[in-house]
């Protein structure tokens, strides 16, 4: 299997079987904060609704809901996967460089070992109309994290 079939098939899977789906109520630990954020994608009508909780500096869940392509839906379930766990810190700086990834237009390649999953989504780079599918949910995230900070 090639890297791109490899590529697909993570995107593919991850739009049928979505990670993280299901806007759950937060079981907020002591002393942690949760926030919550909704984007619109104007042009395509993509939608996303994403909550997290932040305990101690670490994302401790994140869940989320949402209606579009298979792009951003697939996006939404791979970011909820690599989110839990991570420090706030760790989360911003992997949406920093999925930011990067995303609007090169094909010129940053993606670094498996930052990216995970992720980095199957370096393709959609070369797709303007596109990166705003990839995004959406790393959008909502970012600033839910602002909110739980």
């Amino acid at each position: 299997m090639s890297l791109d079939q490899l590529y697909q098939q993570i995107i593919l899977d991850h739009a049928k079987v979505r990670h993280g789906s299901g806007l759950a109520e937060a079981e907020v630990p002591e002393g942690a904060s949760c926030g919550q954020s909704h984007q619109l994608n104007p042009v395509c009508g993509d939608e996303v609704t994403l909550r997290v909780a932040v305990k101690d500096g670490t994302v401790s869940q994140i869940s989320w809901d949402g209606a579009g392509c298979s792009i951003s839906m697939a996006s939404a379930s791979v970011l909820s996967d690599m989110a839990e766990g991570m420090t706030v810190e760790e989360l911003k700086s992997v949406i920093g460089t999925f930011r990067e990834v995303l609007r090169s237009r094909g010129k940053i390649a993606a670094d498996p070992e930052i990216l995970g999953d992720a980095a199957a989504f370096e393709g959609v780079a070369r797709y303007a109309a596109r990166v705003k599918c990839a995004m959406i949910s790393w959008v909502a995230a970012e600033d839910a994290l602002t909110q739980a900070s």
